[in-house]
């Protein structure tokens, strides 16, 4: 199992930091006493439990508890259990300012002013953070960039490969897609419901699809859309995005649609990319023709 603990000044992005390692497929748990560690870890060892990726955060808000971090990292090491330690920190103007904004009290603050708290808590965490395998100044970091300095760190190549589209089709006769971020109407493309031979069909078929990409305004259309995806990609992961939904809609979601977000799965397959196919509306179009 990959461990991951971590800890850091209070107000330095901990909880955007699990937010990340969560989608990334650790199982998270916050405030979790030091010494509980190593038997969660025995757990796993000794098949009682089946997660390959965890991560704890452990900082000053445990009290007594946190007291127990700096031996029971040496203690881990001296087990040859395998772990990362993340620190998280920030300059002392931005996590002052980051209290005031959300309003929040330092937790080691005594009726005193957060000044004297952070003082006191990079005190504390000298030790810790000696040991620490990654240290993050998050002093100006958004949270996207937060997440990409962590895929970074913690992620192999194969795995910061992350970014997963789904290619939905749908009807407009059954309302917009909701799930969509990007949404293409492909009722432009010669319609196959009205030639009796393919009415009943649907985009799955392969006399509807070789009749839907037929058209010199389709293979157009999948180039330029290939072309425009393509460009945006990039931006969307800049900006910390890991899962986009492309919809294709037509008017019922049986044909136009169902062949085109077939085929656009399958070209961006091709290029490698991690993509997934729904087709909203093909059951109800079903339930249409039968009449129920």
């Amino acid at each position: 199992m990959e461990v991951v603990i971590v800890t850091g000044l209070s107000g330095a992005g901990k909880s955007q930091a699990m937010d990340c390692l969560e989608d990334l497929g650790y199982y998270c748990i916050d405030n979790m006493p030091p010494e509980l560690i190593s038997n969660f870890i025995s757990l796993e060892a000794q098949n009682k439990i089946s997660i390959d990726k965890a991560a704890f955060v452990i900082d000053v808000r445990g009290g007594d508890f946190f007291e127990d971090l700096n031996h029971v990292l040496s203690d881990l090491k001296k087990e040859s259990k395998a772990f990362k330690v993340l620190f998280l920190e920030a300059s002392d103007n931005v996590l002052i300012r980051r209290f005031k904004e959300t309003r929040r009290t330092h937790p080691l603050n005594r009726g005193g002013t957060n000044s004297a708290a952070i003082k006191e808590e990079r005190e504390k965490l000298t030790n810790v953070r000696d040991k620490a395998d990654f240290i993050i100044d998050t002093s100006d970091l958004k949270t996207s960039m937060l997440n990409e300095e962590l895929k970074r760190l913690l992620l192999t190549d194969k795995e910061k490969d992350t970014f997963m589209i789904t290619v939905q089709s749908f009807g407009y006769k059954y309302g917009m897609s909701l799930d969509a971020d990007i949404v293409f109407d492909v009722r432009f493309i010669p319609n196959p419901y009205y030639l009796a031979s393919m009415k009943k069909l649907t985009g799955n078929n392969k006399k509807v699809k070789e009749y839907v990409l037929k058209f010199e305004e389709t293979k157009s259309f999948l180039r330029n859309v290939d072309s425009l995806i393509n460009d945006l990609i990039p931006s969307f992961r800049k900006e910390g995005k890991s899962h986009l939904v492309i919809a294709f809609g037509c008017t019922g979601g049986q044909h136009r649609s169902v062949a085109i977000a077939n085929e656009f799965s399958r070209l961006l397959s091709e290029e490698g990319k991690n993509v997934s196919v729904n087709h909203r509306d093909l059951a109800k179009a079903s339930i249409s023709r039968h009449g129920n």
